[in-house]
């Protein structure tokens, strides 16, 4: 693979990947607040926010070349339903491993997978939110030397203006309704 192609791959996979590492370092704030040591702090956010970039920037490319829909919630949530688990279980392993010196499996796995699987919908919420207030900018500054940027932040912003549209032509119809009721 070419110099250039891999750059424009990182382009794109930017976004979630800086997501992922917010979530990360969101994980070692909070570890720091209720009292552990600066390095388990610290190890919680590596932990956590690698694993949680590299998906988010999976999830990403995903939504460059138009494997997932722009905007929808679902596919985000499917998407996190398998890797937000899986980054917790890599947290899991990798906080041991890192201060007690060996990995370890949390006690009871599969209990452990599914309660995370039922917090990855809250996860995939901000993270969509927070990915969809991030990517479109970022594509936009790409786009002239980037053409699947390009390309994915126009159909940011045909969807946009479909939004922005459909929400006009509701608030004309309430309008409307009130005026008649009148």
């Amino acid at each position: 693979m070419d110099t250039t192609r891999l750059l424009r791959l990182g382009e794109l996979a930017l976004p979630g990947l800086a997501v992922g590492l917010i979530a990360g370092a969101v994980a070692g704030g909070l570890a720091g607040i209720v009292g552990q040591p600066v390095g388990w702090a610290l190890v919680s956010m590596l932990a956590l926010g690698v694993p949680l970039a590299i998906l988010g920037g999976g999830y990403g490319l995903l939504v460059a070349y138009r494997k997932v829909r722009i905007g929808a919630f679902a596919p985000v949530a499917l998407f996190w339903l398998v890797g937000f688990p899986l980054a917790r279980l890599t947290h899991e392993v990798l906080t041991y491993l890192v201060l007690a010196g060996e990995p370890r499996l949390p006690p009871d796995v599969l209990g452990f997978l599914a309660y995370q699987g039922i917090i990855s919908a809250g996860f995939a919420i901000g993270f969509l939110w927070l990915h969809e207030r991030i990517a479109p900018r970022w594509w936009q500054r790409m786009a002239p030397r980037n053409p699947v940027a390009a390309d994915v932040y126009s159909a940011y912003a045909a969807y946009a203006k479909q939004v922005y549209e459909q929400r006009e032509a509701r608030r004309r119809s309430r309008g409307r309704a009130t005026t008649q009721q009148r």
